[in-house]
């Protein structure tokens, strides 16, 4: 997703700028997420094209788009660091409501989107639409970020013969 996209959306910046704005969401760029992109841009493209989506589908788009930017609020690699308790799938979710509620008040539905977006790894089923979309988007962007620059390289590969 390009960047200029959510930068150009003036409604989308007002319901997330605060989030945006906090040191604690900007912290979130020092994190790698799936291997190509930072914490924090993979959490705006999850956001933003949940909140796109949640639009054209008359879902909550101010829900999406808060819970979208802190479903990912953990500040550790998931990759190195373990836990007794379950797996990170299981954990993240639960320590980003956490730290996100230290930060703003969520309403029942952000909740439910931040606990249920590992849904599939996990057991625990979204209660809301809104909850469903943003795991499917959250799915979506992971493989985008994966796979993009896998991607281009083939595609430069084939584009030189």
């Amino acid at each position: 997703m390009q960047e200029q996209d959510w930068q150009k959306d003036p409604v989308y910046l007002e319901i997330v700028g605060d989030l945006l704005a906090h040191p604690q969401v900007q912290l979130l760029k020092n994190y790698v997420q799936h291997h190509y992109s930072d914490r924090l841009q993979h959490s705006i493209d999850v956001s933003y094209l949940s909140y796109r989506l949640a639009l054209r589908y008359g879902l909550n788009a101010t829900a999406v788009a808060r819970a979208g930017i802190l479903h990912d609020l953990f500040f550790y690699d998931w990759r190195v660091t373990k836990f007794e308790l379950g797996s990170h799938a299981f954990i993240h979710p639960r320590v980003a409501i956490r730290n996100a509620e230290k930060i703003t008040a969520l309403t029942p539905m952000e909740k439910d989107i931040i606990l249920k977006h590992m849904w599939g790894a996990t057991t625990a089923r979204p209660h809301f639409k809104e909850s469903l979309l943003l795991d499917l988007v959250d799915d979506w962007i992971a493989i985008a970020d994966f796979f993009a620059p896998k991607w281009r390289k083939f595609r430069r590969h084939f584009d030189k013969k």
